[in-house]
């Protein structure tokens, strides 16, 4: 257990991370680190809308980063841009004319909706915006500006050298990889994706690739054509003293040669572009999907050929799959999914964070936009009182302060008014009123703020939530005008209670007094006071009056809870809808 941790916190999955990566820098810069800054790095291929499955692997890289922070160590969060990867296919939504940039880096095909400079900007800017409300602080690499600047000139040369080397290493985990996926028969569509990425990834990395001879037909670097920018290359000649590498293109027949020393036209395969940027970033955390450490997958491969660079893998976490709406893995060259933009629409950005940080990696779990939104913040609220108790110190608190604070940002923002987010949306459902209308509600039912900013940025959530997420169907209506023909057909005891109701209800709604007089109608119709203990009689009626009153001002069997649902409409409106004609 380090150093003053409670049993709680050493169980963190945060904790053993950070423990990892900083005892993986030690093992090669010592204990005291010197001027070492410990790296988590990350990485994403902007393909399509950076969805809330790969903001698992943003926020895990963020989380191990400011622990390592938070003791006083040097760290970054270093993430990699990915946008040199080839444009695979054209989603739904997108003119089919398109498919003209297949082969292309995702930098270079045009933004379809113009307003961006190119597919990759287009969905890296909502995604920095989202992390920047998170609080997610990084160094940002572009690998297209990269590899186009030759930065990786020495790396991708001693890949090409060492090449036998590298095939001796995809030779072994080969047939391992592929007897692992033959034994994984997927279970869904989204695993039967996941399956097919897997396999075209591997067609990228050199595990399939063809080319004139069997020493070419593997080779670890892969020229973009000259001519049409597509990798729609086939390797023919590679000549070891010049550098000079010949190939043709299948898209346009293009016939050319570019050199390794001089140019900039291509990138390293991914099995050996990211061991190779583990050591030439000095990467001691990076996680990835559970998928990339399974038997021949990127890190178990990656692992041997860092050696090549005199480096080492990092430390490594795998994570697995982040859902919505019950779908199990979510692909992001889909259209529809769930981004980290949608999901802050509703949730206060520590909420957020919570849901990733309070479980280990591995576990999956699915982000509800439904009902469970409600039970989510309420669940907040309550972790957030446990943690103002130095008493109940332990890792759900932990990740609660996780959550709601960095090292660089501090507290993340929360209402000054904690209003619970059932009332919120309930009045947000009733009035579909302005956000004044509803700050007055809630002052009026006993949470006391000065303005509508201290309830911010959680009523704005709750409206939006109530307004867009919520179906039609599933909201309140509250009637136009009175039903007259129940009202014509009310029961005696049933006059009874709306008249004991209508004679007491006071122009100037409050809470407290209007539960009581909600309750307490059936018990002054029994010849009880207001104060008494219901009987099982009186409990019967109060059901049956409750119905009565949902039934006459929202014609339905349920609704908001009634004394809440009073001070919304205000006491004139209650009189109006509930008044039997003369």
């Amino acid at each position: 257990m380090a150093r003053g941790q409670s049993a709680g916190e050493a169980h963190d999955w945060v904790t053993r991370a950070a423990d990892d990566a900083i005892r993986h820098a030690q093992q090669r810069y010592g204990d005291d680190l010197g001027d070492h800054v410990i790296t988590c790095a990350s990485g994403a291929s902007p393909s399509g809308p950076v969805h809330l499955g790969n903001l698992r692997e943003f926020l895990t890289v963020h989380f191990v980063a400011e622990e390592i922070k938070r003791r006083g160590i040097p760290a970054r969060h270093l993430h990699s841009w990915d946008d040199y990867d080839r444009f695979r296919k054209v989603p739904a939504g997108v003119d089919p004319s398109w498919s003209e940039h297949i082969g292309r880096p995702l930098s270079g095909v045009p933004d379809p909706w113009g307003c961006h400079e190119s597919w990759a900007e287009h969905y890296k800017e909502p995604l920095v915006a989202s992390l920047r409300e998170l609080g997610v602080e990084m160094v940002e690499v572009s690998q297209t500006e990269l590899y186009r600047a030759g930065t990786y000139r020495e790396q991708i040369l001693t890949a090409v050298r060492r090449r036998d080397e590298i095939e001796q290493v995809m030779a072994r985990y080969r047939t391992k990889h592929l007897e692992g996926a033959a034994a994984a028969a997927p279970e869904s569509e989204e695993e039967a994706a996941a399956l097919a990425d897997s396999v075209a990834n591997d067609d990228e990395s050199g595990l399939t690739g063809l080319g004139a001879t069997d020493d070419l037909a593997r080779f670890p670097f892969k020229p973009y054509c000259r001519d049409c920018g597509r990798d729609t290359t086939i390797i023919t000649a590679y000549d070891e003293t010049t550098t000079d590498l010949s190939y043709t293109c299948t898209a346009c027949s293009y016939d050319g040669v570019t050199n390794l020393t001089t140019d900039n036209e291509g990138k390293l395969v991914w099995k050996v572009d990211w061991p190779m940027r583990w050591e030439f970033e000095g990467v001691d955390f990076e996680p990835g999907g559970v998928d990339h450490a399974s038997p021949g997958s990127s890190y178990t491969v990656g692992k041997e050929l860092v050696k090549l660079y005199g480096g080492r893998a990092p430390s490594f976490v795998g994570y697995s799959f982040v859902g919505a709406g019950g779908q199990v893995k979510m692909s992001s060259s889909r259209g529809g999914v769930p981004t980290a933009a949608d999901a802050l629409q509703i949730l206060e950005a520590p909420v957020l964070r919570w849901l990733y940080v309070r479980r280990a990696p591995k576990q999956a779990f699915n982000v509800d936009f439904g009902a469970e939104v409600v039970r989510l913040y309420d669940e907040w609220d309550a972790l957030g009182k446990k943690a103002g108790n130095p008493q109940k110190r332990d890792a759900q608190v932990l990740a609660f302060e996780r959550a709601s604070s960095t090292t660089s940002a501090g507290v993340l923002p929360t209402p000054a008014v904690v209003v619970p987010f059932k009332l919120l949306s309930s009045v947000a459902d009733v009035t579909a009123g302005s956000a004044e209308l509803i700050s007055r509600i809630v002052g009026d039912v006993g949470h006391v703020h000065a303005s509508v900013d201290e309830l911010e940025p959680r009523l704005g959530k709750a409206m939006t939530w109530m307004s867009d997420f919520v179906p039609v169907e599933d909201r309140t209506t509250v009637r136009e005008t009175p039903d007259a023909a129940r009202l014509a057909a009310l029961s005696e005891d049933e006059e009874l209670w709306l008249r004991q109701l209508l004679d007491r209800l006071p122009d100037q709604l409050e809470l407290e007094s209007t539960t009581s007089l909600i309750y307490g109608v059936p018990k002054l119709a029994r010849g009880l006071g207001l104060d008494d203990a219901p009987t099982d009689e009186v409990k019967q009626d109060q059901k049956a009056f409750f119905r009565l009153l949902y039934h006459l001002l929202v014609d339905a069997e349920r609704g908001p809870r009634l004394p809440t649902l009073f001070l919304a409409l205000g006491a004139d409106r209650v009189r109006l809808l509930l008044t039997p004609p003369a």
